[in-house]
Formats: C-alpha cells, sequence, structure tokens
C-alpha cells in the first residue's frame, strides 16, 4: 500500500490537528468590574460565593477519591491530607464572613480590596488541595485547566535533564539483533535495547528479516530513526545482504543469557540464520551465570568489556529480560541523543490508520489507543 498517492494530503487535512490551545475561559482580573456592579446586593451573594467554593472543593475532593484513588497507602495519606485542607478552607471563609459583615453592610473600596485578596488566597488553597489529591509517589503533579476541563500537561523536552549517548556508529562494524522471547511487543523492547548497546559499541545496527522475525518494515519507520540521529545508524536485514553481497557472516556470536538456553535460543534457529546465506562461529555466552528468570544489573563497562570486538560483525541475543543502565534506558525519549520528539516511530500507514479510527470511532478528545492481542494485533 503507497503513502504517496494524491489521496494523502487529503487525508491528513480531513484529521484534527492536535495540541492546539484554547485560550482559559476563567480569568481573575475580569471578575472585578463585575463584582463592583453586584457586590452592593449584600449579604446572599457572598453567602454564594462562600457556598459555591465549598461546595465545588467538596465535590472535587469526593470525585477525585473514585477517579484518581488507588488502593495504595500513599493516595489514602493525600485525601487525609486534602481533607484538612478543606476544613481549613471552610474555616477561613466563615471567618472572612464574620469579621466582613459583622458590623457594617456597606463594602468600602478598602474592604473591597481585602475581600477579593482573601477569595484569591482561598482559590490558590483549592489548588493546593487539588495537587494534594493529585500527588503520587514521584512527586506532585500539578494539572492546568483549559477552558474550564483539566488536562495532562505536557512535558517540555527542554526542561528535562536527560542523560544520552551519542550513537556514531563505525559504518564498516554491524551489530545483528537477535529477538526471539515472547512476541512483537517483547521483540520491540528487544529491538529497542539492541540500539542501545549499538550505540555503545560504536556500530550499525542490523534489523532481522521477516523469514527469521518479524517483518518489521512494515512496522517501524526505519528511516525516521536515522533522520532523527542524522546518520546511517539502523539498516534492514536486506541491505545488509546486498552490502555484503549475499555473502555474510557472523564474525562472533554472542549469547547475553546463558540459563535456561544460551541466547535463548536452539538449533532450528541456528539453521534458520543459517539457510539465509549467513554463516557463523561457535557460540559464546558473556555470562556463564546470567539467568533470565533473575538479570543482574550491568553497566555500559560491562558492555564494552564483554561485548566490545575488533570484528566486523557481531550478534547478540537476546537482551529483552537484560538489566542494562535501567534508569538511562526507560528515561523519556530514551538513553540515545536524537533531535526527534520521538526516536522510535510505526510506519507512517500504522499512524495515519490509527489516526483515522480514533476520530472516526473516538472522536477528537482521543489521542491514542493501545490494543494488545498477544502482543500483536493482527487484522
Amino acid at each position: 500500500m503507497a503513502l504517496d498517492s494524491p489521496n494523502e494530503d487529503d487525508d491528513h487535512e480531513n484529521l484534527i490537528h492536535q495540541n492546539k490551545d484554547k485560550s482559559a475561559s476563567f480569568r481573575i482580573e475580569e471578575l472585578q468590574s463585575p463584582i463592583r456592579r453586584r457586590f452592593s446586593k449584600g449579604h446572599y451573594l457572598f453567602a454564594a460565593i462562600v457556598t459555591v467554593i465549598s461546595l465545588v472543593a467538596t465535590i472535587y475532593l469526593f470525585f477525585s477519591s473514585k477517579i484518581c484513588g488507588t488502593t495504595s497507602d500513599r493516595i489514602k495519606e493525600s485525601q487525609l491530607r486534602a481533607l484538612y485542607l478543606l476544613n481549613k478552607q471552610r474555616s477561613s471563609l466563615f471567618d472572612l464572613w464574620n469579621h466582613t459583615f459583622g458590623t457594617s453592610n456597606n463594602i468600602t473600596a478598602v474592604r473591597f480590596d481585602q475581600i477579593k485578596a482573601s477569595l484569591l488566597d482561598q482559590i490558590t488553597l483549592n489548588r493546593h488541595i487539588k495537587d494534594t489529591l493529585l500527588s503520587t509517589e514521584n512527586g506532585t503533579v500539578s494539572i492546568p485547566i483549559v477552558n474550564g476541563s483539566e488536562i495532562c500537561r505536557k512535558i517540555d523536552p527542554k526542561s528535562s535533564k536527560r542523560r544520552t549517548i551519542e550513537w556514531k556508529p563505525d559504518p564498516n562494524k554491524f551489530l545483528f539483533a537477535i529477538c526471539l522471547s515472547g512476541q512483537m511487543s517483547n521483540h520491540l523492547i528487544c529491538l529497542e535495547k539492541h540500539m542501545f548497546f549499538a550505540a555503545v559499541l560504536n556500530r550499525v545496527l542490523v534489523i532481522p528479516g521477516s523469514k527469521f522475525d518479524y517483518q518489521y518494515n512494515l512496522v517501524l519507520d526505519i528511516e525516521h530513526i536515522n533522520e532523527c540521529i542524522g546518520r546511517k545508524t539502523v539498516i534492514s536485514f536486506e541491505n545488509f545482504m546486498e552490502l555484503k553481497k549475499n555473502h555474510a557472516r557472523i564474525d562472533k556470536f554472542i549469547c547475553y543469557f546463558s540459563i535456561p538456553l544460551p541466547c535463548y535460543t536452539d538449533e532450528d534457529h541456528l539453521k534458520q540464520l543459517k539457510s539465509l546465506g549467513i554463516s557463523m562461529g561457535k557460540v559464546e555466552t558473556a555470562w556463564k551465570s546470567e539467568d533470565i528468570e533473575n538479570p543482574s544489573p550491568k553497566t555500559v563497562k560491562d558492555v564494552e568489556e564483554k561485548f566490545g570486538t575488533k570484528e566486523d560483525v557481531i550478534a547478540i541475543g537476546d537482551v529483552f529480560f537484560a538489566n542494562v543502565e535501567k534508569d538511562w534506558v526507560l528515561q523519556p525519549r530514551g538513553p540515545i541523543a536524537h533531535k526527534c520528539k520521538i526516536l522510535i516511530e510505526p510506519s507512517k500507514l500504522i499512524l495515519l490508520t490509527a489516526q483515522r479510527f480514533i476520530q472516526t470511532f473516538l472522536g477528537s478528545g482521543f489521542v491514542a489507543l493501545h490494543f494488545r492481542r498477544h502482543g500483536f494485533l493482527k487484522f
């Protein structure tokens, strides 16, 4: 299915653009003139304000406990803290009521400014309550209000401090990815870890072909990865065989795990590789006691020591269960330095199909939908 047809532009034009900023419908300063005109009506208006603020805070607490609450003690503790703050807010509002209208019904400009400042304090406290309700083990999460609706705040890539590695491979050195455990989801995670290994070892990553693994060229946008990094870092198996003129050889085949099986593979998989025209030497293991059930944490230095070699083509497998620089690898936007918002993207056909489906059947309020059926959804 070709994506460069004349209808592609029309398809994109019909899609609803996300990330459009909406102007906020609530402005504190805009309340001044209406309040000045109506505040002279007396007690009942201020009582209404007090009631509305208390009611909104109480309703938010109730629904937050239903929607945002979990069974964890951390959430329960934050909700108890929020209840305390609600009681404190209620006392402050009634104290404001008693001191404002206890002696006179006339509201001067000075008194109005005091009321306005006090109300703003209570609005700030209300925000504090919401932040407390939404607090998690990772800290407080503040959710902005846009047009009266609360939405998830976007992460500014520039504000986050990422630990990255430059992927500058030698164009004549290759890393052949071996991913055999599980289904498609596991294989994609395995490939992502192989990218990190290739960056550490300064090698070009070879994506397996469909005769040995999944047909990744229909799932991943391989060229997008190269464009984001700014150089040729990933190639398909077919391109690799063309470079080697169909006489490729894996000079060194190194298994990350040795238990229960080296490389999590068997003789049948090795025969499949050989049937593709790839010759190889003896299969080795990096660690004699590395178990898939209990992977030990490893560092970049460990990877360089065990997999660093002068051989032109090496194969490493299977690294899905590998525990290498976990915090570094799992950080937002990944461990590899690149210039794009997302380094690994589905193929353009998958992206376009997903956008059509979501906006047609779910509407513009949805931005993503994840199907999982044995790791991969087949139509």
